[in-house]
């Protein structure tokens, strides 16, 4: 999992969730986009 400033959706298969007060970016079809910002 990358850890960036910034996230934001790069396919319209991502989907951004908030968990425990941090963003996540998750990707079912290709796991290598998954990324959280902090």
């Amino acid at each position: 999992m990358k850890v960036r400033s910034s996230i934001k959706r790069s396919t319209k298969d991502c989907q951004i969730v908030v968990r425990r007060g941090k963003r996540f970016l998750i990707n079912k079809r290709n796991p290598r986009l998954k990324a959280r910002q902090g």
